[in-house]
């Protein structure tokens, strides 16, 4: 690891507990995605006993999103908000469903055309962001910002694309109380790798993840990096007593 390190600038960030260069991290996160995509919504059952789908519909209540908004969907995976927003903005809206990893899109992709919902799907990378200034209502990530390696410019750019009065939505797993500390951990490194080698034959992929979580800014420090990215009114609603979190900002 120390020699793929030395050949890059010397710059390096965490993949879970390990440290790398960052240009290996891209590689690394690719990699686990490609590997989970056929059965990421089996691997969120997994990691939250099912309740992301709970905290998705909570998500998009937040978003308000009505027709003619134009909506930014990042790390949209297997399309849960996209799919729903597409439906709220209606014909004279624009939904745009990204991700950074093709296998990914593919999956969210072909569930959308196979409910008949046809919309804009990119590849691209959330701190390079092809939109120009102030273009989207709402823009949206869930359970991808713990995977990015450059937190601070993806918050920047979201906020850059977001119109002025537009909202960002960030949804992540989350720090829980140091009460539930020890059981968490114990679910999230013994049992999760175990059911993803049962269940999907990867274990290495859903401890990368567990890690991930861990090593994911907790609420008020992701608080303190929305407003540093310029966004106003941040709050953030714990979801499940912390397991995972919705952080608001707007762009004024």
């Amino acid at each position: 690891m120390s020699e793929q390190v030395n050949k890059t600038d010397g710059t390096t960030t965490h993949f879970g507990y390990t440290t790398v260069a960052e240009e290996e991290k891209v590689h690394k996160v690719a990699e686990v995605f490609h590997s989970v995509a056929a059965k990421y919504d089996v691997m969120n059952d997994l990691m939250s006993a099912g309740l992301h789908r709970i905290w998705k519909i909570f998500t998009i209540a937040q978003a308000g999103v009505r027709p003619g908004f134009r909506v930014l969907d990042i790390a949209g995976g297997t399309g849960d908000l996209a799919k729903e927003f597409v439906k709220q903005a209606g014909k004279t809206g624009e939904v745009w469903h990204t991700d950074i990893n093709e296998s990914m899109l593919r999956v969210g992709r072909d569930r959308l055309l196979n409910k008949g919902l046809i919309t804009p799907t990119l590849l691209c990378d959330a701190e390079k962001l092809p939109f120009p200034d102030n273009y989207f209502d709402r823009v949206s990530v869930a359970f991808g910002l713990r995977n990015m390696t450059h937190k601070d410019q993806a918050l920047a750019e979201m906020r850059r694309v977001l119109k002025p009065g537009g909202k960002l939505l960030v949804l992540e797993f989350s720090k829980v109380p140091e009460v539930l500390q020890k059981p968490y951990d114990l679910y999230s490194f013994k049992v999760l790798p175990w059911l993803g080698q049962k269940i999907a034959n990867d274990a290495d992929s859903y401890r990368y993840l567990a890690e991930s979580i861990r090593m994911h800014p907790d609420q008020e420090t992701l608080k303190g990096m929305m407003q540093e990215a310029g966004l106003e009114r941040v709050e953030y609603f714990n979801l499940t007593a912390g397991v995972a979190a919705l952080h608001t900002g707007i762009k004024l």
